[in-house]
């Protein structure tokens, strides 16, 4: 049984890019001792079914130990990016890197074409066997063993590729750090070493589903030495990333390209730590394969903790102000009973605020009760955040377009339930689009972690394997909206501008209060949201805490709008929003 053993015992270690090891000193003991024994029948007859499976394996060695037997043994289409995947036509490097390049679906499908394509991508790049194309640089090194005395070191840039480096002086520049057990461990005494430089942006490789993180300079660093798949090193291989001071609130992570993770392949840091470095961040890892420093976006503990506790009392202070705006509302609708332009405008703020109010309350619960609630419970408490959130959007689509109505197009409305037709779509659109998402399963616990990786908090909110639904659903369905409401407050500013100068409107306005009614009117159309857009990637603790304080004094601006437009005093009571639409349609009837 002996023979057995030595035919299994080349297994793939885990963070290998599919390279089979080769044949290694275990390999001859094994040999050496079935020559050794007694010949019987049953050793006779191990040993030609061994033979027999040798001889089964030898075409995919001879191969190039391809990984894409799989394939052609079995029926599935053998096409990825509509280009069928021939088993005696491997591809040049040139073409696969114009796939690459090209087309998507090679780095997002699941499939054994693409999968196989990629494998013959990566088996190319170790190889070194290539000319020097454009974002791809490579070094090929020819190594003894009995020449390696101290650890090779080898300098790289994202420029200049890598170089060998005999000394080990500081430099600017990047470092790999080689250890002699690397090369003590291999059967052959003379071995390649291949190291490749890539930039990944150029060659449109390592592209991860639903990637957040940035690769640093866009560089990837490729490892490999002999034609075995080296892992499992007690003195690991360092990688040391220069790089300038990185902008506060960004947090590295050493990673390779694992090509089992995922559907497609994607960045793992099993078996690599990090240290920061004299001149970058050193990287350590016990194999070889590709590598690259990642900058994700993170909060320290402190900023994160004062984050929140800016927001819990934002929320209570909007949550008060939303009822007094709601009062206010309320006890003017009654006192302009008789005016059908300001009940609907009263009606559309009410139930803007309305939404705001239900928002920060869902909020509260939100991040009060996701720590220790039920995976259910948490779903429905994600849903019911989304729905609040769509809701406040949408009610800031229908102020805007109300607005436009009234200023631009200067008509009345005579549309029959006109108010519960806009609560109609205003509470009953984002129940659609909540409905289709919770359907797909997109709601979940979700962590918000600071730069050391520690989960400082949690939220029941879209989960990040469905982050689609998030860009989708909130940005950019609220990009739209922003634009469009940004366009009707610039016209309506022209507009309000204009009657001033040709005396239509008379009255002064003290300054404070004309940026009072500006700052009511910029958060009625959902400015302050456009601040999210500034908070990804790499962004500055001085943008979260904007963003958070200026949404939480929303529910504050819109009440003082309010207090300003429709309660002044008698001498500015032409200047008011109401004498403005009146005196427009009464111009634009004068003209027809």
């Amino acid at each position: 049984m002996r023979n057995g053993c030595c035919l299994g015992s080349g297994h793939k270690p885990r963070g290998s890019l599919g390279r089979s090891k080769a044949a290694g000193p275990r390999g001859a003991e094994c040999g050496g001792m079935a020559r050794g024994s007694q010949e019987t029948p049953q050793s006779g007859m191990n040993l030609f079914l061994g033979t027999v499976l040798l001889l089964l394996l030898l075409p995919d060695v001879a191969k190039g130990r391809d990984s894409c037997s799989d394939l052609f043994r079995g029926d599935e289409h053998h096409e990825c990016c509509n280009v069928m995947v021939k088993q005696q036509n491997p591809g040049n490097i040139t073409h696969l890197l114009h796939l690459s390049r090209h087309c998507l679906e090679l780095w997002h499908s699941e499939s054994r074409a693409c999968a196989c394509l990629r494998e013959r991508l990566f088996r190319l790049l170790q190889s070194g066997q290539h000319s020097l194309l454009k974002g791809l640089k490579t070094l090929l090194l020819s190594v003894s063993k009995e020449d390696v005395t101290r650890d090779v070191l080898i300098t790289f840039s994202p420029t200049a590729g890598p170089s060998r480096l005999n000394t080990t002086e500081k430099g600017e520049t990047g470092k790999i750090h080689l250890p002699r057990e690397v090369f003590r461990s291999l059967s052959s005494q003379t071995v390649s070493v291949v190291v490749t430089v890539l930039d990944i942006q150029q060659l449109g490789m390592f592209k991860e589903v639903n990637q957040t993180a940035q690769v640093l300079d866009n560089t990837v660093v490729g490892i490999t030495v002999g034609e075995s798949s080296i892992s499992g090193l007690q003195d690991p291989v360092k990688l040391t990333f220069a790089h300038r001071q990185l902008p506060h609130g960004v947090t590295l992570q050493c990673v390779f390209w694992d090509p089992s993770k995922g559907q497609a392949g994607g960045w793992s840091s099993s078996g690599c730590e990090m240290q920061p470095g004299d001149k970058g961040t050193v990287c350590s890892c016990d194999h070889l394969t590709f590598f690259t420093l990642l900058l994700n976006p993170a909060l320290d503990s402190s900023t994160a903790k004062a984050l929140i506790a800016v927001a819990t009392a934002g929320c209570g202070v909007a949550m008060a102000f939303a009822i007094f705006t709601i009062a206010f509302c309320i006890f003017i609708r009654c006192r302009f009973r008789f005016e059908e332009t300001v009940h609907i405008n009263l009606g559309l703020h009410i139930n803007l605020v309305g939404s705001l109010f239900l928002l920060n309350l869902v909020f509260l619960l939100n991040s009060g009760l996701s720590g220790r609630s039920h995976p259910r419970t948490c779903r429905v408490l994600g849903g019911l955040t989304h729905y609040c959130l769509l809701c406040c959007f949408t009610w800031t689509a229908l102020e805007g377009c109300q607005l436009y109505l009234l200023f631009v197009k200067v008509l009345g409305i005579y549309i029959h339930h006109y108010l519960a037709k806009l609560c109609l779509i205003g509470w009953g659109f984002p129940v659609l689009v909540v409905g289709v998402a919770g359907v797909i399963g997109s709601y979940g616990k979700y962590s918000i972690q600071n730069m050391e990786h520690q989960v400082i908090a949690h939220l029941c909110w879209i989960t990040s394997e469905h982050l689609l639904v998030h860009y989708i659903t909130n940005c950019g369905y609220f990009g739209l909206i922003f634009l469009f409401n940004m366009a009707v407050f610039g016209v309506v500013t022209q507009k309000s501008c204009s009657l001033r100068n040709t005396g239509a409107v008379q009255g002064h306005r003290k300054p404070w209060k004309v940026a009072l009614v500006a700052a009511g009117l910029f958060c009625l159309l959902g400015a302050t949201w456009a601040l999210a857009f500034l908070t990804y990637g790499i962004s500055s603790a001085a943008v979260l805490y904007i963003f958070t304080i200026l949404n939480s004094l929303q529910g504050i601006f819109i009440f003082i709008w309010l207090v300003v437009l429709y309660y002044p005093k008698t001498k500015e009571t032409t200047g008011s929003l109401s004498y403005i639409t009146r005196h427009d349609k009464t111009t634009t009837a004068s003209q027809d």
